[in-house]
């Protein structure tokens, strides 16, 4: 009996997919379940496994085919008696993966080898070459183009002393972690900070429709993360609720599976508010973009001893710059700098941040 293999359902805001390689080919035994191949969303990667155990017979698709949901990809054959099919019958063989075609390069000279690519570049010196943006990276082009088109974008700054928040991940780091099986990060800190700051200023948290203006009840706060693939944002639901432990394991998690392309469309989904660090990568100060339909995102840098005065005197302090940019036509300034320097007040007196050790 031949069974079809369709794309599965995609969620409201994905229309198609791309495929990549098949990991298949036709007259190869399948499982059931086993994944055939790929299909590259502008949010995640999806598995199209097989839907019973059998021989691929046909591919309807070749690597690289734009599909939609429920469209047949594939056809396997099932049977206690299926065997593969010869080499004279019908099947659709996938596409070979297109190759960049490099600029014309000059003719090397007699006797001198052409010169060699290095990790720094991707291609030989004095050559060039093109290729497709990924269906995310488009996609994120297209919003963050969109964010500034759309909303009134404004960024107010901020910096907090680091050091109540260092000096009680010192005290805690290695009990928190026994009894948690995690480590004890910057990001629970700031994700609860964030919440409480909401919660006096739920503005923040809301959002513009058309000519309305949707109020959320839960802080469901996406968290950027820098993946192979390019920038995605998972979303911790309802994180006014969650423990410090349950917070970093959940960003441990999206951390993993954004390097393994294993995130769902569901972790992406949603989201009323976004933090973003680029202090990760040596950021001094930045001014993230919106991710729409929020009207806030908070980005946090890198940490630099730098002197401050305290008490008359000038000390030296682990110093952050904090910027949270927000959409002017919903969120007034006063509203925007008083939400920062909540923030700014909770991470210098922590201790009610942590939650537990």
């Amino acid at each position: 009996m031949k069974l079809e293999v369709r794309v599965p359902q995609l969620s409201d805001s994905v229309a198609s997919g791309t495929l990549l390689p098949w990991r298949k080919q036709v007259g190869e035994a399948v499982a059931r379940d086993e994944s055939l191949v790929d299909l590259e969303t502008d949010k995640v990667i999806l598995e199209i496994p097989a839907p019973a155990s059998g021989i691929l017979v046909e591919l309807r698709q070749p690597e690289g085919a734009v599909v939609k949901a429920d469209e047949v990809v594939a056809v396997i054959e099932t049977g206690e008696n299926v065997a593969p099919p010869v080499a004279a019958e019908k099947p659709v063989q996938p596409a070979a993966a297109a190759t960049p075609m490099p600029t014309a390069a000059a003719p090397p000279k007699p006797g001198v080898p052409p010169p060699a690519a290095t990790a720094a570049s991707p291609v030989a010196p004095g050559e060039s070459r093109r290729e497709p943006m990924s269906r995310l990276r488009s996609r994120v082009a297209e919003r963050l183009v969109a964010a500034q088109h759309t909303a009134a974008m404004l960024t107010t700054f901020n910096e907090v002393n680091m050091q109540p928040v260092n000096e009680l991940r010192q005290r805690f780091k290695a009990e928190f972690e026994i009894r948690h099986g995690v480590k004890l990060g910057y990001m629970s800190f700031f994700v609860r900070a964030v919440c409480q700051a909401l919660q006096q200023f739920p503005v923040v948290n809301a959002a513009i429709d058309g000519n309305d203006i949707v109020w959320q009840a839960d802080a469901d706060i996406g968290i950027a993360i820098s993946s192979p693939r390019g920038l995605v944002v998972p979303i911790l639901r309802r994180a006014q609720t969650l423990s410090s432990a349950e917070i970093e394991a959940a960003i441990a998690d999206f951390a993993r599976r954004a390097r393994e392309a294993k995130l769902t469309l569901e972790d992406l989904s949603g989201g009323t508010f976004s933090i973003t660090n680029g202090g990760v990568f040596g950021s001094l100060l930045s001014t993230p973009i919106l991710n729409p339909p929020q009207s806030a995102i908070l980005g946090m840098h890198t940490i630099q001893e730098r002197p401050v005065a305290e008490n008359g005197q000038v000390v030296i302090r682990p110093m952050m710059y904090l910027a949270l940019t927000y959409d002017h036509r919903l969120i007034d300034g006063r509203d925007a700098v008083q939400f920062l320097v909540a923030v700014k007040a909770a991470l210098e007196a922590p201790d009610a941040l942590l939650g537990e050790t």
